[in-house]
């Protein structure tokens, strides 16, 4: 019968697939209430789960925030939230106050949501264009994208910049690397394994990948590559 594929295997509670909760220092997410605030940083963290150094902010209102820690910030520096913000790294701002060409990382998808966008280390955004109800933005795989004006952002570039420049030398750097943020690794293509591992899986001859159809009753781990064919035989 073979092995259970990579897509059944994932969620089955095993440890190569089970979230370290314990490598991430907390929830990275914006503070952001209806009114102007002020904050300071009261500590650098260095988090095993993430790639950028996080600062913890803490708020006028007694309320703390985990964020991605911009460059050229130190503890004890003031930061901003609000309308009235200055153009400073770490500044939080809605993308309808932020000038054009600024750069801005940790940006929210939705109004409200935290940030989603922009939060490795080293990378950036810059907001292109404005219209009504949308900014532009150009994301750091030089994508443009349109967000909604109301949707916040972080003012400057993500610290810890130059990670990926660092060369691996070997394989064993890259298995420890991955194994400390819990990725599987490596990931081989469904034609380069076993037949009882994949479906696509057969010997390594000029033939890659033995396609056959899957069934119609198969259960969804299993419907990878060609589908069932709506109907066989000859047409009457």
């Amino acid at each position: 019968m073979g092995k259970s594929l990579i897509q059944q295997a994932r969620g089955k509670g095993g440890p190569v697939y089970r979230s370290k909760s314990f490598a991430f220092a907390g929830a990275i997410k914006m503070h952001t209430p209806a009114g102007e605030l002020n904050g300071e940083i009261t500590e650098l963290i260095k988090c095993p789960g993430h790639t950028a150094p996080l600062m913890r902010v803490t708020y006028d209102d007694k309320k703390e925030a985990l964020l991605p820690a911009p460059e050229f910030v130190r503890v004890g520096e003031k930061l901003q939230v609000g309308s009235k913000s200055e153009i400073n790294p770490g500044n939080v701002l809605k993308l309808r106050d932020v000038p054009e060409g600024t750069p801005i990382y940790n940006i929210e998808m939705q109004p409200g949501d935290g940030g989603r966008f922009c939060r490795t280390s080293g990378s950036a955004a810059r907001l292109v264009a404005k219209t009504d109800q949308y900014a532009l933005i150009l994301l750091p795989s030089k994508k443009e994208r349109m967000f909604n004006l109301n949707c916040h952002a972080i003012i400057g570039v993500v610290a810890g910049g130059g990670r990926t420049e660092k060369p691996l030398l070997k394989a064993g750097v890259q298995h420890f690397r991955k194994r400390m943020k819990n990725k599987r690794w490596p990931n081989p293509s469904g034609a380069a394994q076993n037949a009882v591992d994949h479906p696509f899986g057969n010997k390594r001859t000029s033939r890659k990948a033995k396609q056959k159809a899957v069934g119609h009753f198969a259960p969804p781990g299993r419907k990878v590559g060609k589908l069932w064919p709506k109907q066989t035989g000859r047409k009457k």
